[in-house]
């Protein structure tokens, strides 16, 4: 049906308005303290911003006694673990289907130079694996573009996403992967403070490509949807008190996106029915094609167009 301007433009503007939102508690099978300084994510999530849309109505210009369509979308406030659960150390779990996207933020794997001072980096591999590997970087952190997307793809609902590394000097080191048994591998989220093993936000050892992740007070500096992966490539997860391991060697970056909420100008929001639920609004005369999904898909915060 068409909706009523005034009514639809009052009900978008209502929708779009600024809303209280409470932090969301995250959705971990562990959530606790792990001597490693784990955060609760409870205490440690941000608020969400604020809603964003758009609308467009069809035609622009109507005569008095008329009405124009008006179709539009709703980004809603989102943390990433309102779609997907993180199992401890490093494995990513799609509640439903959802877009992502990955970069690669550095690589650190380094060896000192013969005969002298410094140091230089080595080739390192990234993977990751969801019903098979696919290598998603090959170099050292000199070839790292952490702005450059290197894998995009839909992790579908209650599919597994896991990651693995290693090295390349004089040979292959060990392969590191989300299922190795121990925590050279980790996932965490905005506001989550890393393992202890990884330098302070001021400290001399910490990578440079990495203090752009991190906040001051230690916490991890992401956006809302996005899921940071740590790797130690360099030393077992029984060597935690070598100096070397710091979960530096590689640095992963994945960001997950879902469609807007949308509204295909049936004025759903007014009469409550269409093809998904007929017969069932206390409106039904309103609805002129009861045969159309007036409540359009998707929901969450990525950005969408008319």
């Amino acid at each position: 049906m068409k909706t009523s301007q005034r009514v639809a433009v009052s009900a978008t503007l209502v929708t779009l308005a600024v809303i209280a939102i409470e932090p969301c508690a995250a959705k971990r099978k562990s959530d606790t303290d792990d001597g490693n300084h784990k955060s609760n994510p409870k205490t440690a999530k941000l608020y969400p911003e604020m809603p964003s849309g758009w609308l467009t109505a069809f035609p622009v210009m109507v005569q008095t006694g008329t009405h124009p369509t008006l179709t539009w979308g709703i980004n809603y406030p989102s943390i990433v673990e309102d779609y997907v659960t993180i199992e401890e150390p490093a494995t990513i779990q799609a509640d439903e289907d959802i877009e992502c996207e990955i970069r690669i933020l550095g690589a650190g794997v380094t060896v000192t130079r013969s005969n002298q001072a410094g140091f230089e980096f080595v080739p390192t591999e990234a993977w990751m694996y969801i019903d098979g590997w696919d290598r998603l970087f090959w170099g050292t952190n000199l070839d790292v573009n952490p702005n450059q997307v290197v894998e995009s793809f839909t992790l579908r609902k209650n599919e597994e996403l896991k990651f693995g590394g290693r090295y390349y000097y004089n040979g292959w080191g060990p392969f590191f992967w989300s299922d190795s048994g121990g925590d050279n591998v980790r996932t965490l989220v905005n506001g989550d403070i890393p393992p202890d093993k990884v330098p302070d936000y001021g400290a001399p050892s910490l990578e440079s490509f990495l203090q752009p992740y991190l906040r001051p007070d230690g916490r991890v500096n992401i956006g809302p949807m996005d899921v940071i992966v740590f790797m130690e490539l360099t030393h077992y997860d029984s060597q935690k008190s070598d100096p070397g391991y710091d979960l530096q060697d590689m640095v992963i970056l994945c960001t997950f996106k879902s469609k807007a909420r949308t509204n295909n100008g049936h004025g759903n929001n007014i009469d409550g029915i269409d093809s998904s639920n007929p017969g069932s609004a206390p409106f039904i005369n309103l609805d002129t094609d009861p045969n159309v999904d007036d409540e359009g898909s998707g929901g969450g915060a990525a950005p969408s167009n008319p």
